[in-house]
């Protein structure tokens, strides 16, 4: 996969690429701020040579705030096609819904804790590449905890709770299973139930499933 990298921290930016190629993916660009990033999938975009995904950092110059993720919003908006995974120090709940809103296809946002954990975070990258979602837990919890707060949820089993997490994260019916440990038809009913006590249409892409979910959550 083609990949862009904005992060402003060089030795961060080099660790992420070297962890890339080292495992065939084509690191095409690294800049180091939302700017940049702009710029340069624009003219990869005049090359016809866009890449399947952007890794950006939600803070970058100049003033450190939220340059990545306004980068990464506009980009989901101008170039939806570019799947997107922000990477942050902590979880920023108002980003995350930010970059979250609307479609659900093609986007991440894991915690920069999650790069030491090398396999789990490749994976993400070219799971977002090819159009899926990749949450950090800690992002999913944040927000099934203002859901919680709202009462949203209150018609859902602990056991379900735990099951809309899972999928919220982007994981499907059979790495749920695999995670609770139990049967896939166990998961099947446990998604059947929610869907039906949040109003929400089941759908058999995992994609739209998780759309649905997250539309939910930031209703």
């Amino acid at each position: 996969m083609r990949v862009v990298i904005a992060e402003d921290s060089v030795l961060l930016r080099e660790g992420l690429t070297r962890l890339l190629t080292d495992r065939g993916h084509d690191v095409v660009a690294g800049v180091g701020d939302g700017e940049a990033l702009i710029k340069t999938i624009a003219e990869l975009d005049g090359q016809d040579l866009l890449p399947d995904v952007v890794v950006a950092d939600v803070r970058m110059p100049p003033t450190h705030t939220d340059e990545g993720v306004r980068a990464a919003v506009q980009l989901r908006k101008s170039h939806p096609g570019v799947g997107v995974l922000v990477l942050s120090q902590y979880v920023e709940e108002r980003y995350a819904t930010e970059l979250l809103a609307g479609s659900s296809r093609g986007v991440g946002y894991l915690l920069k804790d999650r790069v030491a954990e090398v396999r789990e975070f490749v994976d993400a990258v070219v799971r977002v590449a090819e159009g899926g979602t990749a949450l950090d837990p800690e992002v999913v919890a944040q927000l099934l905890g203002r859901s919680r707060k709202q009462d949203v949820l209150a018609g859902l089993t602990p056991r379900e709770r735990e099951v809309l997490g899972l999928m919220a994260e982007g994981r499907t019916n059979s790495a749920i299973a695999r995670q609770l440990v139990v049967s896939d038809g166990a998961v099947e009913k446990h998604v059947s139930n929610i869907f039906s006590k949040l109003g929400l249409s089941p759908s058999d892409g995992d994609h739209r499933r998780v759309l649905a979910v997250l539309t939910y959550l930031n209703s």
